[in-house]
């Protein structure tokens, strides 16, 4: 599957739809408006590329921790 529902990209991440929509909005995770009703889709290599980011994210936080 190429486009996920964002009730699917929740449920992939683990994590509330209102949650996933905060991050569609603030630009954090790529996704596209299809029609005219407010359907929004997520590309699945964004939300591999998402999810591949906060890995980096929490990799750098622990080697400023580990250098503290």
């Amino acid at each position: 599957m190429r486009f996920m529902r964002l009730e699917d990209v929740a449920d992939e991440l683990n994590v509330n739809l209102p949650q996933v929509r905060s991050l569609v909005r603030s630009g954090d995770l790529p996704a596209i408006k299809i029609g005219g009703r407010g359907v929004w889709r997520v590309e699945r290599s964004e939300l591999e590329a998402y999810i591949q980011r906060q890995y980096a994210t929490a990799r750098e936080a622990i080697e400023s921790e580990n250098n503290l």
